[in-house]
């Protein structure tokens, strides 16, 4: 490791993934080195009207592109690798993952035209690595996708240790055991600083073992009379496995539905990561050709999205799977924050068809377990690093305090423990931390092929139309002596009916009219003072009649 400067020091924070659940991107610099671990997205709020995905704002990576010396994946789900084709555009930085992780990265690049100039490197829980002054080793985890891992680095200030999203399962589905061992003996070589996932630290005591799952899932496969449709997160290799293993014990077929769940079927089988027998696997056009009783249908739409497979099925819209009355829908999974209701919707449509629907959260229904730890695994987790200061990360700001709560309950001090924002910098000199300035930090809003070209302007705009509409008023203007030749021509969409609002409409004419011979007999000529005028007026008017606030566009042309 390279020798401690006294002027350098060590600063960590977060793009994304703080006070709020998803695109997490955490940077670790020291001096002129920078690592980052994870590049995410997350799903657009309710408000964000017609975004189809947010991802960080990396100006500060931009700026410092030259300092970056690689971004490091603890493991392969959306929120912690779907922004790296946007980020990697900017950015062409190696990035480090293990073996599952970096083949669902490159079908990720490949769809972007990236996957030639990427630098791919591939790492397991043994690689160590030096990036610059820092040194990144890795341990392994549990979480709901395998080859999960956390991340030791060792600075010249200290060590950071980084936990990626875990729990501590003590009978894996894959055998891939946490690395207890290893993570004690970081503890005990001295950890500076620990930036560990909040998710469940409002949840009381453990998370239970995916294996409980599967045994659920044989006996509903058993009880089911007819075919099973099954919906969970695509990204989900054990729930997949585990629905494999129950379709082989209860001698049914499976059809995968979905473009996410094919690509990680297809992905973790050649890798090994999925043992399905032969023949077992079926194309959708098949399923109505068997026996009701020898069927289940795999696929997404867990969380109730609107062009999921599950959703399509659930609407009768699906083009080559249709739900039948007698058939069992399985939702394994728990509503992500603000998903609940489209969830429910979805299961209201499949229980008006006649299925029988399996969903609630794990203990209700048993069919899904968390890939995050509980409070209990999260104290375990803080007393085998045993860290100096402590961040707590992977959260909305209330599970960030309360993982905080958690920290102090072990015995932490509690000025060492930082809840932090997006873009807030946490310092560290000589052994001890302080908050130090912000960083630019952001949403950068994807829609459709624009990257960051919506912004709260246009996004107030769609608000507006959304909500009370358009009126569009076109006028030609003599250049010679400024009379009006043709219009007001009034366009209304999204305000009112124009059939029904003649007078409404004749009366606004009007008042466009009477306002620019007025303006006209001030010699104001102006196009801009023209607009204002008739857009002020006019909206005036409306809002005196209707309460409403449409927006107003006034197009003056000059013959």
């Amino acid at each position: 490791m390279s020798k401690k400067n006294n002027q350098d020091k060590l600063l960590i924070f977060a793009l994304g993934g703080v006070g709020e659940i998803g695109k997490n991107m955490y940077v670790i610099q020291y001096g002129n080195d920078i690592v980052v671990v994870d590049a995410g997205l997350k799903f657009p709020e309710e408000d964000m009207l017609g975004i189809d995905i947010v991802i960080p704002d990396i100006s500060y990576l931009s700026e410092n592109r030259d300092k970056v010396r690689g971004i490091l994946i603890t493991h392969g789900h959306e929120d912690h690798i779907g922004g790296l084709p946007y980020v990697l555009r900017h950015l062409n930085v190696p990035v480090y993952g293990t073996k599952l992780t970096l083949g669902l990265i490159e079908g990720k690049l490949k769809e972007a035209g990236l996957l030639g100039e990427t630098k791919r490197i591939l790492i397991n829980a043994d690689s160590e690595l030096q990036l610059g002054s820092i040194r990144a080793s890795f341990f392994r985890t549990n979480h709901s996708i395998p080859d999960s891992v956390g991340v030791c680095l060792d600075t010249p200030e200290g060590t950071v240790v980084h936990t990626g999203d875990f729990k501590f399962d003590y009978t894996p589905v894959n055998d891939q055991f946490a690395d207890l061992q290893r993570m004690a003996e970081i503890g005990k070589r001295g950890v500076l600083a620990l930036l560990s996932d909040s998710t469940n630290a409002e949840r009381a005591g453990f998370t239970p073992s995916e294996t409980n799952v599967g045994n659920e899932l044989e006996d509903i496969f058993r009880k089911a009379s007819q075919r099973v449709v099954l919906a969970t997160f695509a990204s989900n290799v054990h729930r997949i496995q585990q629905v494999v293993n129950a379709a082989m014990a209860t001698r049914r077929k499976i059809a995968v539905v979905g473009r996410s769940m094919v690509n990680v079927v297809t992905i973790a089988s050649e890798l090994g990561y999925l043992n399905i027998p032969e023949g077992m696997i079926i194309e959708p056009e098949e399923v109505n050709k068997l026996a009701a009783d020898r069927v289940v249908v795999l696929c997404t739409g867990s969380q109730g999205e609107p062009m999921s497979a599950l959703t399509r099925m659930a609407r009768s819209t699906h083009r080559k799977v249709d739900i039948l009355p007698g058939d069992t829908v399985i939702i394994a999974a728990t509503p992500i924050p603000g998903n609940e209701r489209y969830v429910g919707r979805t299961v209201d449509e499949l229980f008006r068809l006649g299925a029988k629907v399996i969903y609630g959260n794990g203990s209700v229904s048993g069919v899904h377990v968390s890939g995050h730890g509980s409070q209990e695994e999260l104290k375990l987790m803080l007393n085998l690093i045993k860290p100096k200061y402590f961040i707590p990360i992977h959260g909305e700001y209330r599970m960030l305090r309360q993982h905080a709560l958690l920290g102090e309950a072990v015995g932490i001090e509690r000025e060492n423990i930082f809840v932090i924002d997006n873009g807030d910098t946490v310092e560290f000199q000589n052994g001890t931390a302080r908050r130090g300035s912000k960083v630019t930090a952001g949403n950068v809003l994807i829609d459709g092929l624009g990257v960051g070209d919506v912004g709260n302007i246009v996004l107030r705009d769609r608000k507006l139309l959304s909500q009370d509409g358009i009126l569009v008023v076109v006028v030609t203007l003599s250049k010679q002596d400024g009379t009006i030749l043709s219009g007001p021509d009034i366009i209304s969409r999204g305000f009112v009916y124009v059939r029904e609002s003649e007078g409404l409409l004749d009366e606004a004419n009007r008042i466009v009219t009477s306002t620019l011979h007025k303006l006209m007999n001030d010699n104001v000529n102006e196009w801009a003072s023209l607009k204002t005028n008739v857009k002020d007026a006019l909206g005036r008017f409306l809002y005196e009649q209707t309460r409403r606030r449409p927006m107003i566009l006034p197009i003056i042309m000059e013959v």
